[in-house]
């Protein structure tokens, strides 16, 4: 059965676009909650994307092999698509046409656990993509569409419809909707600490002594 869920308030995507994902992994940390993506990394340079989820899996084709699928059009402008190809590295599930629909259609990006190809134009058009690499084969009668709007798994993390992804040139992370709020309050006090941190380096003090004053070492860690 699928798993939808709300929508969030555009103010609260809007201020995790202030922060980096380094910041929410540490406030995910101290929280408890697995949401790291590793091995995801951004395509070209600089790519940065916040959204909710709209969920696409992918499954090996069967004795009567089914399409790859039109999902594009069913996700909402602002989305990230995130697409669950259980790894797979030897076929692609993303290429021009996607990427020129995705940016027509106003999607903020796309989170792969695959990987991609075409990637002249996604250079071209600046479209955020996050994959585990690049590889020109089509995933045309190699893996079929399965599930759309269900869990979906992305590097072994949980994501389900309408939870919240970030990307950028560090990674990927996830953020359960249901602990949007808790995350973001937690991060802008990380961040807020690592800037008092880099303010008293430009004053002159030994990096030793900045993170002593401000608990560096601890603040990825859980709250008695």
């Amino acid at each position: 059965m699928a798993e939808t869920g709300k929508s969030l308030p555009k103010s609260i995507v809007d201020e995790f676009r202030t922060l980096s994902t380094a910041n929410v992994s540490d406030a995910l940390d101290r929280l408890g909650i697995r949401g790291g993506c590793e091995g995801i990394s951004a395509v070209i340079p600089g790519a940065k994307a916040v959204g909710l989820a709209f969920t696409v899996r992918y499954a090996p084709v069967g004795t009567q092999p089914k399409d790859v699928g039109d999902y594009v059009d069913l996700a909402e402008p602002g989305d990230i698509i995130v697409i669950d190809n259980a790894g797979r590295t030897y076929c692609t599930v993303w290429g021009d046409l996607l990427t020129l629909a995705a940016v027509k259609r106003g999607i903020a990006g796309t989170v792969i656990d695959g990987v991609c190809r075409d990637v002249h134009r996604i250079a071209e058009l600046q479209y955020p993509i996050f994959t585990k690499g690049k590889f020109m084969v089509t995933g045309k009668d190699r893996v079929q569409l399965e599930a759309t709007r269900e869990p979906v798994s992305i590097s072994n993390v949980r994501v389900r419809q309408g939870d919240l992804v970030m990307g950028d040139e560090s990674g990927v992370v996830v953020v359960p909707q249901e602990r949007v709020q808790e995350i973001l309050t937690t991060a802008n006090e990380i961040e807020s600490k690592e800037r008092q941190i880099e303010k008293e380096l430009e004053k002159g003090s030994t990096l030793r002594d900045a993170r002593r004053k401000f608990g560096y070492h601890t603040l990825q860690r859980p709250r008695a």
